[in-house]
């Protein structure tokens, strides 16, 4: 009689998890986008394994930032914009909203750049595989509810794994890669430091905080459920981080041994091919083609809440565009721009993504600063302010997180400043 009501007791839990679950998989994951691949790609290709030391760093980093974000949406049931304004004034909202509009943009063009690159591996014009896209990521949004829509993601979440699967079949040295997985290794050239710094700042960035609280809102879920979220926000932050791992494994065992030097991520799966044959090649490709067409989806969705929280409009994936005209407007013209700019012979694009990753740089602490100090509200937290140990651990994420993207501004703005 015990066993069966333990067995129900589990079921329960079971069912609620799966309930709740969502925000934290599908935020964490997004963030291997198109620049995220390329940078994993390039660190594998350029440094072997040598920068694998940094995972473990960086998924209790990504963890520490997300639970803050989820603790947020779960008790407040507000997205962070709308925190920000109601707590802190609409003038920082605007300036926040200003920077994190154009940076969403930049990045949103950059995913259409990555279905055009992951598709010219297949032979596929971007003149037919970007328009395409666009219509696919614009119409899920429009005509399903957020549930629907939530399930889609995870699905793309779950395809991830093949990039598990390309860092298996380029049959790498395991000894070598847990050494240098366990023994941190730094050097002060100006190459290794901005890519060190850019690992980081590929994966964790401001939109994140926007779309995950956002998210938690739309999908209703209450303090009861705080619990569950933060299983969902580990399970994401250390499956996105393990598929960041097998991506540079994978390009560490080919192209970094055959001394093959990349720049994209389309480089990195072409030169696959000959070296860890042409299924790791597919794989790599499609992983690249999913990366891309789901973070498009979620660039413009996140830059879509955070407008229309910050201004106080109807928003959500739960209403119909008669209900949320700003939202699905906002949504629908951040699609149409980042598929159109790709489409046109525009020569600054290079330069407009490394400026939406300073824009990011610049954002990051102040936004890590304003999540600290909300959650540190009781008017707002309750009982689910940050304690003294986590006050210390989050301050020490934040200063570190603030030095690292200072670097990487000025290795942006001055790159031969490490020499």
């Amino acid at each position: 009689m015990e066993i069966v009501k333990n067995f129900k007791r589990y079921r329960t839990r079971l069912a609620l998890l799966l309930a709740v679950i969502g925000p934290g998989i599908v935020t964490a994951n997004v963030d291997n986008d198109a620049g995220g691949i390329a940078t994993y790609s390039v660190a594998g290709a350029h440094y072997g394994n040598g920068l694998l030391w940094m995972m473990p760093l960086v998924a209790v980093l990504l963890i520490v930032i997300q639970e803050m974000s989820a603790r947020l949406g779960v008790i407040t049931g507000k997205g962070l914009s709308a925190l920000i304004r109601e707590s802190l004034g609409v003038r920082l909202s605007v300036i926040i909203l200003g920077i994190l509009l154009f940076a969403n943009l930049a990045n949103t063009v950059s995913e259409f750049a990555g279905v055009a690159a992951s598709m010219e591996i297949f032979g596929v014009s971007k003149f037919i595989s970007v328009p395409i896209a666009a219509i696919l990521v614009w119409f899920v949004a429009i005509k399903f509810d957020y549930k629907s829509v939530e399930r889609l993601f995870l699905v793309a979440s779950a395809i991830y794994i093949t990039y598990v699967i390309s860092g298996i079949m380029a049959k790498p040295d395991w000894n070598e890669v847990l050494t240098a997985t366990v023994s941190p290794s730094f050097h002060f050239d100006s190459s290794y430091v901005t890519l060190a710094v850019t690992i980081v700042g590929t994966t964790i960035a401001p939109w994140m905080q926007f779309y995950q609280q956002s998210s938690i809102a739309d999908k209703a879920l209450k303090a009861k459920d705080y619990v569950y979220e933060q299983i969902d926000v580990v399970v994401g932050s250390i499956f996105a981080v393990l598929v960041a791992a097998f991506i540079t494994i994978a390009c560490a065992s080919t192209l970094y041994k055959a001394n093959l030097h990349i720049e994209t991520a389309q480089d990195a799966a072409m030169a696959l091919g000959p070296l860890a044959g042409e299924y790791a090649k597919i794989l790599f490709g499609l992983g690249l083609l999913n990366a891309s067409v789901f973070s498009a989806s979620i660039l413009p969705l996140s830059t879509a809440y955070v407008v229309c929280e910050a201004f106080g409009w109807e928003s959500g994936l739960n209403n119909s565009w008669k209900e949320a005209p700003i939202f699905f407007g906002i949504y629908t013209a951040l699609i149409v721009l980042g598929a159109a700019i790709i489409l046109l012979p525009v020569r600054s694009l290079v330069e407009m993504m490394l400026a939406s990753q300073t824009l990011n740089g610049v954002l990051l602490p102040v936004i890590l600063v304003v999540m600290l100090r909300l959650i540190n509200d009781k008017r707002i937290m309750g009982k689910f302010v940050n304690g003294r140990i986590m006050n210390i651990f989050s301050w020490v994420t934040v200063i570190a997180l603030t030095g690292l993207t200072t670097i990487m501004i000025l290795t942006t703005l001055f790159p031969g400043l490490f020499g």
